[in-house]
């Protein structure tokens, strides 16, 4: 199955935390929004802001760039 967008941000974890896939590769657990924008400077991908609200770029899965813990803020 091939991924319309090159970043999946997964729902959160049991364990906690969101596991990350950039083209079908896990490429770690982020803890918050600092987490990912590492990973996607890691992978050569946009950094800014407005990267995080791209929906070519990024797929949001179980809640969105707000979502890294169980209890909403």
């Amino acid at each position: 199955m091939a991924e319309e967008t090159p970043v999946i941000v997964h729902s959160l974890s049991p364990e906690g935390g969101r596991l990350v896939t950039i083209r079908g590769e896990r490429v770690g657990i982020a803890s918050n929004l600092f987490d990912l924008l590492e990973f996607l400077r890691r992978a050569g991908l946009p950094e800014a802001d407005t990267a995080i609200d791209d929906p070519d770029l990024i797929e949001w899965r179980g809640g969105g760039p707000e979502v890294w813990n169980e209890s909403p803020p």
